[in-house]
């Protein structure tokens, strides 16, 4: 069982976590041997600050577009000054958030159930190095053995960044939906029955006992970087192009929309708990919503408001919209 920590044991720890999101992003300027020596001087000083550094490098590298930062940069091991705050400062605020605000880590698993609450996230690196990231409300079982790396998708929204292993295939199975990955990054969204399958970089092969048995010519469907193969309870599946800064927005606290239905924004919204929206007109339900949002619902409901000129009524925890 977890011990509580004392308030005092809390501010540290957070403090802690601060200086390892900072120094992660020293370590990615230009090469300086004292900046190293200073590095190397402050993990010796507590056990602590290596855990909490290797925490800050996991969530940086499952972050949207950190494949392609690191592409470009070495690993955090050389020692490297921040070529200007201004970005060293977002990704510190960035890393500082998550650690402290509210994603969860597990540490190295080769197995086992994983979930989230309502508005939680989590992430972790599994026994093979892929890194795996929960959002709100998800369950997600993980079997590994000598032959076959399997997760089941039970409920929920999840992102996979697969470390490449052709002895040992990486599937991800949700309902009747299968994917299998190569040394690739993709989500996986599962509501009831209907699945979604974004890729962000790589290639997977996406099959569907149910409506493309194995017999069939079209069985699996291999997606491209910035595709989206929608698998509904009812219905034919789709392959539709999709924004990878849409499809990753929630690895960053937020939602983005492109004149979506306000009544399908609010059912995104909602699923992060928390105060919920209402709305009971049918017209105010159909109008489009576009823009940036934080994954608030008080706050996009005021948002909104402002946009199409509506108001908002706080009855409990329940913001109704309406003309």
């Amino acid at each position: 069982m977890s011990r509580v920590l004392a308030p005092h044991e809390a501010l540290a720890s957070q403090e802690i976590e601060a200086q390892a999101a900072v120094w992660l992003t020293t370590l990615n300027g230009e090469d300086d041997h004292d900046v190293r020596s200073a590095f190397d001087a402050w993990l010796a000083e507590n056990a602590a600050h290596a855990q909490a550094f290797q925490r800050a490098s996991e969530v940086w590298a499952i972050l949207p577009r950190a494949a392609a930062h690191e592409a470009e940069a070495p690993a955090y091991a050389a020692p490297r000054r921040a070529r200007s705050w201004p970005v060293g400062a977002a990704i510190a605020a960035c890393v500082s958030a998550l650690v402290v605000v509210g994603v969860l880590f597990w540490s190295l698993a080769d197995g086992g159930d994983y979930a989230t609450r309502l508005g939680e996230q989590k992430v972790a690196t599994l026994q093979d190095g892929s890194r795996l990231a929960l959002n709100t409300d998800t369950r997600v079982d993980v079997r590994f053995d000598a032959g076959h790396r399997r997760i089941d998708l039970a409920h929920g929204e999840a992102m996979f960044e697969v470390a490449h292993d052709a002895s040992r295939p990486f599937v991800v199975v949700a309902g009747d939906t299968e994917i299998r990955a190569i040394g690739t990054v993709f989500t996986v969204r599962r509501t009831g029955e209907d699945v979604v399958v974004t890729l962000i970089k790589g290639r997977v092969a996406v099959s569907n006992a149910r409506t493309r048995p194995a017999h069939r010519a079209d069985a699996v469907v291999m997606l491209h970087p910035g595709e989206k193969l929608t698998e509904p309870a009812q219905g034919a599946a789709r392959v539709e192009p999709e924004s990878i800064e849409a499809a990753t927005a929630w690895r960053r606290g937020q939602a983005m929309f492109d004149d979506t239905p306000l009544a399908i924004a609010v059912t995104e919204l909602n699923r992060y708990g928390g105060v919920q929206i209402a709305i009971d007109d049918p017209r105010v339900a159909a109008l489009p919503v576009s823009g940036v949002f934080d994954t608030n619902a008080a706050d996009f409901a005021q948002a909104v408001a402002a946009l199409h000129g509506l108001q908002t009524e706080q009855k409990g925890k329940t913001v109704h919209i309406s003309r």
